[in-house]
């Protein structure tokens, strides 16, 4: 089977998200092939690379999103007056917030937009022309728009048609076209993420006809709203945008074959979006256990007076609640101590939240010595990584007995995951997907309650025949739920079960005159060598001189 894959911001680039599961999932479907369609995010992306890909990718076609991409293509009045008016259907469905009828509306511009660009050229020159601001702000001004958006005004509309193009820049991409090297060429699409990315396997259902995928970790439209709340954007900007990422997640759900949530917390969000629960099917993310089994299995249960919390340095995750909860840890336990591993996020806001944290801790936890003539320590440190004292996230996990997660916002905790494989008994608030990864094998308190944090923290610390029962209950959990082998299976399962209950449409028939599900035979790809040279139908097209028996039917 030829499967395209569509990125953003991930693989098959060194860094960015989703790249470590996708290329656990193609090293492990062997037998299919890949052809990777993959969107960038900036200019840093680019220049660190690409991993080292293994030969079931055939092709690798990327384009970037963080660049203006100006093909000097422009319209003439019959173009121009077809883009107007697929361009005020998309923006009066975005404006139009509860109409019943946005969602047709949406569609009908967006696809509309997409056969204009695939006919006469790329969307740039009119998406920012002034016939689109024009458009947009007679939506925003018309009787039913929505009232954060009726606010707006000539830089918000300028700001979000310049937000726009780069959104739908895919419809613009010369991916689509019917032979190999195209998305036409595919047996299914699988979209790792929802927004964007997903667009060109929309694109490749409306002109082609192949099945799309659709696989969220986390829920892209949840991540835009939370990215969108810091107040760099106008309100009304702010209503537009989430509006827009709103209907296309509708149409994304709508028209995906399947669509598989990381979790119960991202299923629920794909529901209030409009995704039909019949198509929704969890898979949990896989991860490679293989890295924590000598701390899971080995007889090292860890400092028995050390709390650990591994992860990303940043507001959401409240290390400020944490450290208040250890203070009252330490009042009543004076041996505690509190090992903080992990990185600030990106950026200033990461280094400034940092900074924070190390002066509250200083301030709560004065350095203390055993007598005049000894160095002073503070229970609370703050260590990275990589270095020679923690080499591995395992050596994080394998310093204390218990690990702490303490976030306000999360998804998918990777974090309290890879403690489980660690076999540790855990304390974590009760956010995101924290209830349905960990079961009943490790404690759960409110979020933003450091009393309730101290007290659970102090119960494990006092208790070590039941931290031993919890972090082997957890490591038997994640042995079972999170995988990288569970996690095949479930796509390899799924792959299958789709191809078969929606074939491309192409020439290739059999005697029945049906469609044949693959563009090709899978005897075509047989791993091997074939003795004796290849057999004389391998590069014929099925259906032209093959039997049903050599066509694997």
């Amino acid at each position: 089977m030829r499967i395209g894959l569509l990125t953003e911001g991930g693989y098959p680039y060194a860094t960015g998200e989703a790249r470590l599961w996708c290329d656990r999932l193609v090293r492990g479907l062997a037998h299919h092939e890949f052809e990777i369609y993959a969107l960038s995010r900036s200019a840093h992306q680019e220049e660190q690379g690409w991993v080292q890909l293994p030969h079931q990718v055939q092709r690798v076609r990327t384009a970037p999103l963080w660049t203006p991409e100006d093909d000097g293509r422009t319209y003439g009045r019959r173009e121009r007056r077809r883009f107007a008016l697929h361009f005020k259907q998309l923006v009066a469905a975005i404006c139009a917030g509860d109409d019943p009828d946005a969602p047709e509306r949406f569609a009908a511009g967006l696809y509309g937009l997409a056969e204009l660009a695939r006919d006469e050229g790329g969307l740039y020159a009119a998406l920012r022309s002034e016939v689109a601001v024009r458009a947009l702000e007679s939506a925003c001004r018309a009787p039913g728009a929505s009232r954060a958006v009726q606010a707006a005004q000539v830089p918000d509309f300028l700001v979000f048609v310049d937000q726009l193009e780069r959104a739908l820049r895919p419809l613009s991409l010369d991916w689509f076209e019917q032979a190999d090297g195209g998305l036409g060429g595919v047996d299914l699409c699988h979209a790792t993420s929802g927004g964007t990315a997903a667009l060109p396997g929309l694109l490749a259902k409306r002109f082609f006809g192949v099945p799309l995928l659709v696989t969220e970790y986390g829920v892209h439209l949840r991540a835009h709203y939370l990215d969108r709340a810091d107040g760099r954007l106008s309100v009304p900007v702010r209503a537009l945008l989430a509006a827009f990422h709103g209907k296309l997640a509708s149409e994304v759900y709508r028209q995906a074959a399947l669509i598989t949530p990381g979790n119960t917390h991202a299923r629920r969000w794909q529901e209030r979006c409009g995704a039909d629960r019949a198509k929704l099917r969890t898979v949990y993310p896989g991860m490679e256990e293989e890295r924590f089994t000598a701390v899971g299995e080995g007889e090292d249960r860890g400092d028995p007076h050390t709390l650990v919390w591994v992860g990303r340095i940043e507001p959401a995750k409240d290390l400020i609640a944490l450290l208040h909860a250890f203070a009252e840890v330490r009042k009543e336990e004076p041996a505690a101590r509190l090992r903080i591993f992990g990185a600030p996020a990106r950026g200033p806001e990461g280094a400034t939240y940092l900074a924070h944290c190390r002066a509250l801790a200083a301030q709560l936890f004065p350095d203390e010595a055993a007598d005049a003539l000894t160095m002073g320590d503070n229970p609370v440190s703050f260590e990275g990584i990589g270095g020679p004292e923690t080499p591995e996230p395992a050596d994080a996990y394998a310093a204390g007995s218990v690990v702490v997660l303490s976030s306000v916002v999360e998804g998918f905790p990777l974090s309290l995951v890879e403690a489980m494989f660690c076999g540790r008994a855990t304390v974590s608030t009760d956010v995101g997907a924290v209830c349905e990864v960990i079961g009943g094998t490790g404690l759960v308190v409110p979020p933003r309650n450091p009393r309730a944090l101290a007290d659970t923290c102090l119960a494990l610390l006092r208790d070590p025949e039941r931290r031993e029962r919890l972090g082997a209950a957890a490591r038997a959990r994640a042995l079972e739920l999170f995988t990288v082998e569970q996690n095949i299976a479930a796509f390899r399962s799924i792959y299958l079960e789709l191809i078969s209950h929606c074939p491309v449409r192409r020439e290739a028939v059999g005697h029945d005159g049906e469609p044949l599900p693959f563009a090709r035979p899978p005897e075509a790809r047989f791993p091997g060598r074939w003795t004796g040279g290849a057999p004389s139908w391998a590069d014929r097209p099925v259906g032209v001189g093959t039997t049903s028996a050599e066509a694997g039917r």
